[in-house]
């Protein structure tokens, strides 16, 4: 998983690009394929935003979330994008494979 990671008028410290790398790289063991993120970090007044581009096959995901402490973005941030991936591969899964199963093989 490629995971790019900026600041928008911030500067992305090391320990927030391996906590970063760290939380993001486990939506990678829902796919077989390479996929690309592109994450932005920014602070207005008081809150921190973190939001995520993630292209998957097949459709490309956004999530943005803010939170009091930028660690606790990526959390949240990670968490949201965790939900999407999963209702998007449900989304693809053939529900009526089973069932189609039965009547050809009566």
């Amino acid at each position: 998983m490629r995971i790019d990671i900026s600041g928008h008028q911030m500067e992305v410290t090391s320990a927030l690009r391996d906590y970063t790398r760290e939380k993001l790289n486990k939506l990678a063991k829902h796919f077989d394929n390479h996929l690309d993120a592109n994450v932005i970090m920014s602070v207005d007044k008081l809150d921190h935003r973190a939001e995520a581009t993630l292209h998957t096959p097949g459709r490309t995901l956004f999530a943005d979330v803010a939170a009091s402490d930028m660690y606790a973005a990526i959390d949240l941030l990670a968490d949201k994008l965790d939900r999407r991936v999963i209702k998007h591969k449900e989304m693809k899964a053939d529900h009526h494979a089973a069932e189609a199963r039965k009547v050809v093989g009566r």
